[in-house]
């Protein structure tokens, strides 16, 4: 008899962690953090700007509850970054801001902030629908970007 109430418990557990992983990715609360990193490369160009945009980067973030640290660093810029921020859409298309970043002031530099996410951001980011992105001087609609996609395990 009990083993049969563990048993009907164990599985009523196990559908609603099934249920919910999907909907708040693997960061559960009380559960710890999720990590995400991003290549940082050229946004898209046509020929008339292609003077104006280049360089490459990295970063990585931690997604502890729904607060996003994000650090990283970038080279190669024609020219000095200005702003670096956090953007919501798909990944491949080009989204909305939703947060700024400390960024360093030159051709070379690095990256870093802390974002509180709404549920529906924490969501966006477990399906790598947030992207960073930095602009320039000369590139001021964008000079590198990428999406956050979760860090494979080792």
């Amino acid at each position: 008899m009990v083993s049969e109430r563990f048993s009907a418990r164990a599985g009523w557990i196990a559908a609603c962690v099934a249920v919910l992983v999907p909907v708040f990715g693997t960061n559960v609360a009380g559960q710890g953090s999720t990590n995400f990193v991003a290549r940082l490369s050229t946004v898209p160009i046509m020929v008339a700007n292609q003077d104006t945009v280049s360089g490459q980067g990295a970063a990585s973030a931690t997604l502890n509850g729904n607060r996003l640290t994000v650090s990283g660093k970038f080279e190669g810029l024609r020219s000095s970054a200005t702003v670096a921020r956090i953007h919501l859409a798909p990944r491949g298309t080009r989204g909305q801001a939703i947060a700024d970043l400390v960024v360093s002031k030159g051709t070379s530099g690095t990256l870093e902030g802390t974002v509180e996410l709404t549920s529906p951001q924490v969501q966006a980011l477990n399906k790598s629908s947030l992207y960073i992105q930095i602009h320039s001087e000369k590139a001021p609609e964008g000079n590198l970007w990428g999406w956050l996609f979760p860090r494979e395990a080792k």
